[in-house]
């Protein structure tokens, strides 16, 4: 059973505008909180993802010092170790 993206987000709640996905158009950007609360993983594991190289390495955005994550990419990262 797959399910999208967009059927889990709809059940985490985002407490606060902070971890809310914040829009760009027809995108959204997704804060390491955000992403860690649809893996159900602590955020330092996130980091930690981001910090490996080659195709280990969980793909994101950097705006400053802040790492931003597009939900179609995560998915596809995911999609990559299905077994």
């Amino acid at each position: 059973m797959q399910m999208s993206f967009d059927s889990v987000t709809d059940q985490i709640n985002l407490p606060t505008p902070e971890l809310r996905p914040m829009s760009l158009g027809a995108e959204a950007l997704l804060t390491v909180h955000d992403v860690a609360g649809f893996l159900r993983v602590p955020p330092s594991w996130v980091y930690e993802r981001t910090r490996r190289r080659g195709r280990d390495r969980m793909p994101h955005i950097k705006v400053g010092k802040y790492l931003r994550f597009r939900r179609e990419d995560v998915l596809g990262w995911l999609d990559e170790y299905r077994i």
